[in-house]
């Protein structure tokens, strides 16, 4: 079994996208993680491959258009279930951030309903292997500044 690894241009520089046969995403990063995007998706997909190929039209498009200034465009990009519960819970909540709004790590535990999961929270949003449709940088630390960020 194998996914697709295709490289994608952004104006914040290249990206690195592994999608299924059925154009699910299951991995986003740009080219200078792909080290951690590779991490990332083994974790998840044990003894899946990955080959070379293009990414899903659907995806260019909705990368493109998000960031000619459509915020919405990634919305309905399908995304894999993969990960934990409990990081699946978080991750879905992550893109329930509008464009242009942050949560405190806090305010996304308090979301999902474990107002004392600020910790797992952080460590859930480190693992998202789903970088800008996953918003994991939209998640700050509770004195507004972005902490414990893996994109740099």
């Amino acid at each position: 079994m194998s996914h697709t690894l295709s490289r994608l241009p952004s104006p914040l520089g290249d990206l690195l996208a592994v999608t299924a046969t059925d154009g699910t995403l299951h991995a986003l990063d740009f080219v200078d993680f792909e080290a951690r995007l590779r991490r990332l998706f083994a974790r998840h997909h044990p003894g899946v491959s990955l080959a070379p190929g293009e990414p899903p039209a659907e995806l260019t498009a909705a990368l493109a258009a998000y960031f000619a200034g459509d915020v919405t465009a990634l919305d309905g990009l399908p995304v894999a279930r993969i990960g934990s519960e409990f990081q699946r819970r978080v991750w879905a909540a992550l893109r329930q951030i509008p464009a242009g709004e942050t949560r405190s790590y806090g305010q996304l535990a308090a979301a999902i309903g474990q107002p004392t999961a600020s910790r797992a929270i952080g460590l859930a949003n480190g693992a998202n292997p789903i970088g800008i449709v996953v918003p994991c940088h939209r998640v700050i630390g509770s004195g507004g500044a972005l902490t414990g960020y893996a994109g740099g």
